[in-house]
Protein backbone atom coordinates (compact mmCIF):
# COMPACT_ATOMS: atom_id res chain seq x y z
CA UNK A 1 0.00 0.00 0.00
CA UNK A 2 2.86 2.39 0.91
CA UNK A 3 4.38 1.97 -2.32
CA UNK A 4 1.19 2.43 -4.35
CA UNK A 5 0.15 5.58 -2.51
CA UNK A 6 4.56 6.86 -3.13
CA UNK A 7 3.38 5.74 -6.87
CA UNK A 8 0.60 7.87 -6.99
CA UNK A 9 1.89 10.64 -5.39
CA UNK A 10 4.96 11.01 -7.41
CA UNK A 11 2.16 10.98 -10.78
CA UNK A 12 0.83 13.80 -9.09
CA UNK A 13 3.88 15.91 -8.71
CA UNK A 14 4.66 14.73 -11.98
CA UNK A 15 1.32 16.12 -13.96
CA UNK A 16 1.35 19.09 -11.90
CA UNK A 17 4.54 20.05 -13.82
CA UNK A 18 3.53 21.75 -17.22
CA UNK A 19 7.05 20.23 -18.78
CA UNK A 20 6.38 17.05 -17.67
CA UNK A 21 3.33 16.77 -18.83
CA UNK A 22 3.53 18.13 -22.29
CA UNK A 23 6.70 14.60 -22.29
CA UNK A 24 3.87 12.54 -20.97
CA UNK A 25 1.71 13.69 -23.57
CA UNK A 26 4.32 13.17 -26.82
CA UNK A 27 4.56 9.71 -25.42
CA UNK A 28 4.49 7.13 -28.34
CA UNK A 29 1.49 4.61 -27.51
CA UNK A 30 4.86 1.69 -27.87
CA UNK A 31 6.50 3.71 -25.00
CA UNK A 32 3.25 3.98 -22.94
CA UNK A 33 2.27 0.19 -23.25
CA UNK A 34 6.13 -0.47 -22.70
CA UNK A 35 5.40 1.13 -19.49
CA UNK A 36 2.46 -0.31 -18.59
CA UNK A 37 3.00 -3.67 -19.34
CA UNK A 38 6.64 -3.41 -16.99
CA UNK A 39 4.78 -1.74 -14.29
CA UNK A 40 2.18 -4.31 -14.11
CA UNK A 41 4.63 -6.99 -14.56
CA UNK A 42 6.85 -6.00 -11.79
CA UNK A 43 4.15 -4.08 -9.13
CA UNK A 44 1.56 -7.35 -9.29
CA UNK A 45 3.14 -10.89 -11.16
CA UNK A 46 6.78 -10.35 -9.39
CA UNK A 47 5.20 -10.03 -5.80
CA UNK A 48 2.86 -12.70 -6.53
CA UNK A 49 5.71 -15.08 -8.00
CA UNK A 50 7.59 -14.59 -4.70
CA UNK A 51 4.77 -15.46 -2.75
CA UNK A 52 3.17 -18.13 -4.41
CA UNK A 53 6.23 -19.96 -6.03
CA UNK A 54 9.44 -19.02 -5.26
CA UNK A 55 8.66 -18.64 -1.63
CA UNK A 56 6.84 -22.52 -2.02
CA UNK A 57 10.29 -23.49 -3.76
CA UNK A 58 11.89 -22.75 -0.73
CA UNK A 59 9.84 -24.66 1.51
CA UNK A 60 10.49 -28.10 -0.71
CA UNK A 61 14.50 -27.04 -0.52
CA UNK A 62 14.96 -25.73 3.13
CA UNK A 63 11.72 -27.77 5.16
CA UNK A 64 13.52 -27.63 8.40
CA UNK A 65 14.33 -23.63 8.07
CA UNK A 66 11.72 -22.12 7.75
CA UNK A 67 11.80 -18.96 10.90
CA UNK A 68 15.49 -20.44 11.39
CA UNK A 69 16.45 -16.60 11.27
CA UNK A 70 16.36 -14.62 14.85
CA UNK A 71 17.38 -11.44 14.22
CA UNK A 72 16.40 -7.99 15.88
CA UNK A 73 14.12 -5.42 13.49
CA UNK A 74 17.06 -2.96 13.21
CA UNK A 75 19.12 -5.72 11.50
CA UNK A 76 16.23 -6.99 10.11
CA UNK A 77 15.87 -3.58 8.01
CA UNK A 78 19.50 -3.54 8.07
CA UNK A 79 19.70 -6.64 6.44
CA UNK A 80 17.37 -5.61 3.56
CA UNK A 81 18.09 -1.59 3.10
CA UNK A 82 21.83 -2.19 2.89
CA UNK A 83 23.01 -6.16 2.51
CA UNK A 84 20.63 -7.01 -0.09
CA UNK A 85 21.68 -2.92 -1.62
CA UNK A 86 25.13 -3.98 -2.01
CA UNK A 87 24.25 -7.14 -3.82
CA UNK A 88 22.24 -5.11 -6.05
CA UNK A 89 24.50 -2.94 -6.85
CA UNK A 90 26.71 -6.03 -8.46
CA UNK A 91 23.69 -7.60 -9.97
CA UNK A 92 22.79 -4.27 -11.73
CA UNK A 93 26.56 -4.17 -13.18
CA UNK A 94 26.34 -7.70 -14.06
CA UNK A 95 23.43 -6.39 -16.14
CA UNK A 96 25.61 -4.17 -17.96
CA UNK A 97 28.31 -6.73 -18.81
CA UNK A 98 28.53 -7.54 -22.67
CA UNK A 99 26.74 -11.00 -22.01
CA UNK A 100 23.91 -9.20 -20.30
CA UNK A 101 23.36 -5.64 -21.95
CA UNK A 102 20.95 -6.92 -24.36
CA UNK A 103 18.43 -7.81 -21.78
CA UNK A 104 18.69 -4.47 -20.01
CA UNK A 105 19.07 -2.00 -23.07
CA UNK A 106 15.40 -2.07 -23.23
CA UNK A 107 15.12 0.22 -19.66
CA UNK A 108 17.60 2.67 -21.08
CA UNK A 109 15.77 3.70 -24.25
CA UNK A 110 14.00 5.90 -21.55
CA UNK A 111 14.93 9.33 -22.43
CA UNK A 112 13.18 11.30 -19.93
CA UNK A 113 12.91 11.33 -16.47
CA UNK A 114 9.31 9.53 -16.01
CA UNK A 115 8.04 7.52 -13.16
CA UNK A 116 5.80 5.93 -15.38
CA UNK A 117 9.23 4.41 -16.84
CA UNK A 118 10.87 2.92 -13.70
CA UNK A 119 9.79 -0.73 -14.41
CA UNK A 120 10.45 -0.15 -18.18
CA UNK A 121 12.33 -3.77 -19.84
CA UNK A 122 12.25 -7.01 -20.76
CA UNK A 123 9.97 -8.94 -19.35
CA UNK A 124 12.57 -11.72 -18.23
CA UNK A 125 15.43 -9.52 -16.65
CA UNK A 126 13.17 -9.31 -13.67
CA UNK A 127 14.04 -12.87 -13.27
CA UNK A 128 17.65 -11.94 -13.43
CA UNK A 129 17.01 -9.57 -10.58
CA UNK A 130 18.38 -10.96 -7.48
CA UNK A 131 14.84 -9.01 -5.66
CA UNK A 132 12.71 -11.98 -6.59
CA UNK A 133 14.96 -14.81 -5.23
CA UNK A 134 16.60 -13.28 -2.23
CA UNK A 135 13.69 -11.38 -0.90
CA UNK A 136 11.73 -13.80 -0.59
CA UNK A 137 14.63 -16.35 0.80
CA UNK A 138 14.51 -13.89 4.19
CA UNK A 139 10.74 -13.85 4.09
CA UNK A 140 10.83 -17.09 4.53
CA UNK A 141 14.29 -17.50 6.81
CA UNK A 142 13.05 -14.90 8.94
CA UNK A 143 11.18 -15.14 12.37
CA UNK A 144 9.96 -11.90 12.20
CA UNK A 145 10.15 -10.51 8.82
CA UNK A 146 8.29 -7.04 9.34
CA UNK A 147 11.39 -4.78 9.35
CA UNK A 148 12.55 -6.62 6.24
CA UNK A 149 9.76 -6.07 4.62
CA UNK A 150 10.12 -2.14 5.72
CA UNK A 151 13.32 -1.93 4.25
CA UNK A 152 11.91 -3.56 0.71
CA UNK A 153 9.44 -1.07 0.93
CA UNK A 154 11.54 2.15 1.20
CA UNK A 155 13.60 0.61 -1.41
CA UNK A 156 10.81 -0.28 -3.86
CA UNK A 157 9.85 3.70 -3.29
CA UNK A 158 13.16 4.92 -3.82
CA UNK A 159 13.35 3.39 -7.10
CA UNK A 160 10.14 5.02 -8.18
CA UNK A 161 11.11 8.23 -7.11
CA UNK A 162 15.11 8.32 -8.48
CA UNK A 163 13.30 7.42 -12.05
CA UNK A 164 11.06 11.02 -11.47
CA UNK A 165 12.27 14.60 -11.57
CA UNK A 166 10.89 14.93 -8.17
CA UNK A 167 13.60 16.07 -5.98
CA UNK A 168 14.92 18.25 -3.35
CA UNK A 169 16.66 21.37 -4.67
CA UNK A 170 20.60 21.73 -4.57
CA UNK A 171 21.42 24.09 -1.51
CA UNK A 172 18.29 23.19 0.65
CA UNK A 173 18.23 21.87 3.71
CA UNK A 174 16.72 18.11 2.67
CA UNK A 175 19.30 18.02 -0.03
CA UNK A 176 22.46 18.49 2.29
CA UNK A 177 21.21 16.11 4.50
CA UNK A 178 19.96 13.32 1.57
CA UNK A 179 22.44 13.63 -0.95
CA UNK A 180 25.80 12.56 1.15
CA UNK A 181 24.15 9.40 1.53
CA UNK A 182 21.36 8.66 -0.65
CA UNK A 183 21.28 7.64 -4.21
CA UNK A 184 19.49 10.93 -5.85
CA UNK A 185 17.40 11.40 -8.98
CA UNK A 186 19.93 13.23 -10.31
CA UNK A 187 22.39 10.67 -9.51
CA UNK A 188 20.04 8.23 -11.34
CA UNK A 189 20.07 11.02 -14.05
CA UNK A 190 23.52 10.64 -14.99
CA UNK A 191 23.39 6.51 -14.99
CA UNK A 192 20.70 6.98 -18.10
CA UNK A 193 22.66 9.60 -19.33
CA UNK A 194 23.53 9.39 -22.95
CA UNK A 195 27.26 11.51 -22.48
CA UNK A 196 28.01 9.18 -19.36
CA UNK A 197 28.55 5.43 -19.10
CA UNK A 198 29.44 3.10 -16.45
CA UNK A 199 28.01 5.41 -13.32
CA UNK A 200 25.91 5.29 -10.61
CA UNK A 201 24.94 1.81 -10.55
CA UNK A 202 23.36 2.14 -6.55
CA UNK A 203 19.62 1.62 -5.66
CA UNK A 204 19.59 3.03 -2.24
CA UNK A 205 23.12 4.37 -0.87
CA UNK A 206 26.03 6.19 -3.15
CA UNK A 207 28.12 3.71 -0.40
CA UNK A 208 29.05 1.49 -2.89
CA UNK A 209 29.69 3.39 -5.52
CA UNK A 210 32.33 5.65 -4.51
CA UNK A 211 33.30 2.07 -2.55
CA UNK A 212 34.25 1.13 -6.24
CA UNK A 213 34.80 3.88 -8.11
CA UNK A 214 31.66 4.11 -10.52
CA UNK A 215 30.15 7.29 -8.38
CA UNK A 216 29.19 10.46 -10.44
CA UNK A 217 28.18 13.74 -9.19
CA UNK A 218 26.40 16.70 -10.57
CA UNK A 219 24.09 18.84 -9.30
CA UNK A 220 23.04 19.47 -13.12
CA UNK A 221 21.30 17.65 -15.70
CA UNK A 222 22.84 15.35 -18.93
CA UNK A 223 22.12 17.11 -22.14
CA UNK A 224 20.38 13.92 -22.95
CA UNK A 225 19.19 10.50 -21.52
CA UNK A 226 18.47 7.25 -23.21
CA UNK A 227 19.80 5.00 -26.17
CA UNK A 228 18.04 4.45 -29.29
CA UNK A 229 17.13 1.37 -30.95
CA UNK A 230 15.67 -0.30 -33.78
CA UNK A 231 14.13 -2.95 -31.78
CA UNK A 232 10.18 -3.70 -32.61
CA UNK A 233 8.08 -3.63 -29.64
CA UNK A 234 7.61 -7.92 -29.41
CA UNK A 235 11.44 -7.46 -28.73
CA UNK A 236 11.53 -4.88 -26.32
CA UNK A 237 9.04 -6.94 -24.12
CA UNK A 238 10.61 -10.38 -25.20
CA UNK A 239 13.56 -10.96 -27.35
CA UNK A 240 16.03 -8.05 -27.82
CA UNK A 241 18.67 -9.65 -29.44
Amino acid sequence: MAIFIAFVTLLILTFARTEQRANIKAKSWQDWLLDGIGLCFQGILIPLLQIVLIYQVYQHWLPENSGSLNLHPIFAFALSFVGVDYLYYWNHRLLHSRGLWRLHLVHHTMTERQVLGTSRNTLWTSFLIIYLWIHALFIYLLQDPTAYMIGVSLTAILDLWRHSEIEPIPGTLLHRLLSPWLILPMDHAWHHGRESAGVNYGANLKLWDRLHGTYYESTTAPSGLGISTDLTLTKKLIWPF
